[in-house]
């Protein structure tokens, strides 16, 4: 199944992706369908010609990120393999859509991207087993956690260089795991170019703590409810970690794609 959330002469509806188009779900956006114990179950209304997709949940409760869990980009910073997740966290006020500018604030000169598998949770758990884990997966996104890496770097806390507002695009469908090869561990190719160029390319299975791990540690310190939002991580081939750094301008097209999931095209804009 593959859902998204559409924008129709000013408001939202939660859609499915079908090959024929898109099809009214009755709700609001994915994050209220999914809030919905029968949302896998939810039959397809009237068809539906919309004129943009939203972030795919446009207001999750929560929005966890994952540093440093790909093999490659580890090796690349220079650090060693971590024991733990590295968790820090984003505000809805981030994200994007598929298609939406990202905003390059004035106040940062060095922008840049990171390609991203994001999990989106599907039922409420806590302290959750490997079992619930799973089960507790609605399915999968694309995102590109775009980071301000001299407000990182600022202080040892990551936070503030990675929630500007309108800098993060999440969709554009949320595909569930019996879709993808590998099911709630996904085995996917990923790329980020940057004006037609290559800068990352990996395949999820390169993971250091995979989704269902995720969730699990997640899961022991919040509650995770429908609609939240876990990123897991960007692989090798950041701007950062270039030499020399390269970051984005204005005018630079970003394209952000996962196999089996979908492409995020977005422009960066100097506000």
């Amino acid at each position: 199944m593959r859902l998204a959330t559409a924008r129709i002469d000013g408001r939202t509806r939660a859609v499915r992706v079908t090959a024929e188009g898109y099809a009214d779900l009755g709700e609001p956006d994915v994050g209220t369908l999914l809030a919905r114990d029968d949302w896998a179950t939810v039959e397809a209304g009237e068809p539906l010609s919309p004129d943009s997709l939203a972030p795919v949940v446009p207001h999750p409760g929560k929005v966890l990120c994952v540093g440093l869990n790909y093999r490659n980009h580890i090796l690349e910073m220079g650090r060693e393999l971590p024991e733990y997740p590295t968790l820090f966290a984003k505000f809805a006020d981030a994200l994007i859509g598929a298609r939406e500018p990202i905003e390059l604030a004035p106040e940062s000169a060095a922008v840049d991207w990171e390609a991203e598998l994001a999990i989106v949770i599907g039922s409420t758990v806590r302290r959750a087993s490997e079992q619930e884990a799973a089960a507790a997966i609605a399915g999968f996104t694309v995102m590109n956690d775009v980071t301000m890496r001299d407000w990182q770097f600022r202080t040892k806390e990551w936070l503030q260089g990675k929630t500007f507002e309108g800098t993060t695009p999440l969709g554009p469908v949320l595909v569930t795991p019996d879709e993808l090869p590998g099911g709630v561990r996904p085995k996917l190719a990923m790329t980020c170019t940057v004006n037609g160029e290559v800068m990352q390319k990996t395949d999820t299975s390169d993971l250091v703590f995979d989704p269902v791990a995720l969730v699990r540690y997640a899961s022991v310190i919040t509650t995770l409810r429908p609609g939240d939002v876990i990123a897991t991580g960007t692989p090798g081939g950041v701007g950062h970690a270039r030499k020399p750094a390269r970051y984005l301008a204005d005018g630079d097209v970003v394209v952000t794609e996962i196999a089996g999931i979908g492409r995020l095209e977005n422009v960066a804009r100097s506000m």
